[in-house]
């Protein structure tokens, strides 16, 4: 009787599959996501098909693709050749991962305190530290400023990574607590019985919050390499530069090398590119089972 009773609910829903409304809400749906994507994509498809034209075929079709007459490296040689471009991609890398690398150990430490203890004034904790998700960074540049000056920080990737990790940190701890506290406590509670100690557990709970943890990661990055405001205050010197920093070197007050623009900026997406494609499964996996939970 049991089967009997499951086969008129899974006939009943394959045929709401294919019920003609509901084919065309899928495909509107489907519509609705490639428009956004081809949205999103296109300036950067404009980007990357404008570096490899000349200087004339740019401003006369924009929007064409390179051909054999309109083909022209000269922004690559620019960027390559000519500037320090070196420099700017390794600052950017140290900058990213240095900040990253705060934000992850730091903020799952702090998550798995707010998750696993609780004492008087938790809740008002993390509540305030959630309240930086909400307050731009950038209205305490002055007094950021002054505290780097004081620190005999200015002009180090240093400051940079400490002022991109205190951005990050509470969007990080938000999320983080969440997946932390769906954790079994029979677990940790087992843990504690066979003898391991607090940062025993805070490892091994680790791998079970992956997927935050790759959130988190992919929420910063993207943010931290394409930041110009901080780099520019705290570390515009030419040893220091970043990527998007050192784009803006290539435009002047009257001449502006678009070429070596287009260049730099197309060579300064490859790594996010990449680093997006490695961290997307863990993405996708923490924005559903954040949905789910």
């Amino acid at each position: 009787m049991i089967e009997a009773k499951r086969l008129p609910t899974t006939r009943t829903r394959a045929s709401r599959i294919f019920q003609p409304g509901h084919i065309l809400q899928l495909l509107g749906a489907h519509a609705i996501l490639l428009a956004y994507t081809a949205l999103a994509l296109f300036p950067v498809f404009l980007v990357v098909i404008n570096s490899v034209k000349g200087r004339r075929a740019i401003f006369a079709s924009p929007y064409a693709l390179p051909t054999p007459e309109t083909w022209d490296l000269v922004g690559y040689d620019t960027v390559l050749l000519r500037a320090d471009f070196e420099r700017y991609f390794v600052n950017s890398t140290i900058v990213t991962l240095g900040a990253l690398l705060l934000i992850l150990l730091a903020g799952s430490m702090a998550a798995y305190a707010l998750a696993e203890y609780k004492f008087p004034g938790n809740a008002v904790m993390g509540l305030y530290l959630a309240l930086g998700i909400m307050i731009p960074i950038r209205l305490g540049t002055i007094s950021i400023l002054r505290l780097v000056v004081r620190l005999g920080l200015p002009d180090t990737l240093l400051a940079l990574i400490l002022v991109f990790a205190a951005s990050g940190l509470p969007l990080a701890i938000f999320i983080l607590t969440q997946f932390m506290k769906q954790v079994p406590r029979d677990l940790k509670d087992a843990a504690r019985v066979d003898g391991a100690s607090e940062y025993r557990i805070y490892l091994m709970i680790l791998p079970l919050v992956r997927p935050a943890l790759g959130t988190v990661a992919v929420f910063n990055m993207i943010p931290i390499w394409n930041d110009l405001w901080f780099p520019l205050i705290l570390a515009p010197g030419e040893s220091t530069k970043t990527v998007t920093l050192g784009a803006q070197t290539f435009l002047g007050q009257f001449v502006n090398d678009w070429n070596a623009v287009l260049a730099s900026l197309t060579l300064a997406m490859v790594p996010m590119i990449i680093l997006y494609i490695i961290f997307s499964r863990q993405l996708i996996r923490g924005l559903t089972s954040g949905a789910i939970k």
